[in-house]
């Protein structure tokens, strides 16, 4: 008990949450150029859906194992799943692993790191417009139609070539969209069942789950030697497991104690970290002027839409939040 205690004071205490929120974004803002140079690195063809189906499934599967591991040793009992929770369990792992990475991993071999983590934001514009269908405490105001349009007209501006003309690929920046819109869903799932489950537990389950999903569909269609794992390879996947892992179980667990609005503000930093990383890791990128307009727009979007109230730092007007309070 007083174990638990300690824990849900470290997810609530107002620098906290701002650190692990920032810390989350910058791990996921690093995936965008680990991925690409992982794709040259293991030889994996562009077009090749099941190599990177399973590269995925590989390395989540991997996070599942090690977040459930860590679980049976701290706290065993916090994986135990009532049954009637399994198929939302199932089906939070089926969108925001299985279709969710699906996209995301297809989508990042046909478009440059930089655009893939300023198209990857569109996910958390999608929560805030569905979400004004689903809550009825969660209505769209003037404040996030005005962020809704900013982040969109900088997704838009990210896509816009230096001829003057829309550069869109459905199987490039088309998937990248797709892999946000199906992790929205998953973002709804997760708040749910977050507040009866242990987040690092929900996290593990799902992942296993979508995992196996990938593993399953991914497998019968390999072709030999479609990748190759060099000691490097080794080692970026091994960096992935660990991103997964850390980044998806410390978020479930501030979304379980914190409002939604108030720690998704912080998702700008994801756009941010993976253009600047992707401009330092791969040499084939570079940030341009209307890279970094387009970049400034999503952040200033991405704020807009989840600031709520007058007072405190980015709109952190209350910090604490029973459970009786999260969304259900």
């Amino acid at each position: 008990m007083n174990q638990q205690k300690g824990y849900t004071r470290f997810f609530t205490n107002k620098y906290w949450v701002i650190v692990i929120a920032v810390f989350c974004s910058v791990l996921w803002g690093s995936a965008f150029p680990v991925l690409k140079v992982s794709y040259d690195e293991l030889g994996m063809a562009e077009d090749d859906l099941s190599a990177k189906i399973v590269f995925a499934g590989i390395r989540f599967m991997m996070s599942s194992l090690l977040l459930l591991a860590f679980m049976f040793f701290v706290d065993r009992k916090a994986l135990k799943v009532n049954p009637r929770q399994w198929p939302a369990i199932i089906s939070l792992g089926l969108f925001t692993t299985s279709l969710s990475y699906f996209f995301f991993y297809n989508g990042l071999a046909h478009t440059s790191g930089m655009k893939a983590s300023i198209l990857n934001s569109s996910g958390v514009f999608f929560v805030v417009f569905l979400a004004h269908f689903v809550y009825k405490d969660d209505r769209l105001d003037w404040r996030k139609v005005l962020g809704l349009i900013t982040g969109f007209g900088g997704i838009v501006l990210s896509n816009w070539g230096q001829d003057a003309s829309l550069n869109f690929s459905f199987f490039g920046e088309g998937f990248m969209l797709l892999s946000g819109l199906a992790s929205t869903f998953g973002t709804f799932l997760s708040k749910r069942l977050s507040a009866n489950l242990h987040p690092f537990a929900l996290t593990g389950w799902q992942m296993f789950i979508g995992s196996a999903i990938m593993l399953m569909v991914g497998t019968p269609n390999l072709k030999p030697h479609a990748m190759t794992f060099t000691p490097n390879a080794w080692l970026l996947l091994g960096y992935a497991v660990f991103l997964s892992a850390a980044a998806f179980a410390l978020w479930t667990a501030l979304l379980k104690y914190n409002k939604a609005g108030e720690v998704s503000l912080y998702k700008f930093v994801v756009p941010v970290s993976g253009t600047i990383l992707s401009a330092v890791f791969l040499p084939d990128e570079h940030i341009t002027l209307h890279t970094i307009v387009a970049l400034i727009l999503v952040a200033i979007g991405l704020t807009a839409v989840n600031q709520k109230g007058k007072k405190g730092l980015f709109g952190f007007k209350k910090w604490r939040q029973t459970e009786e309070q999260v969304y259900k």
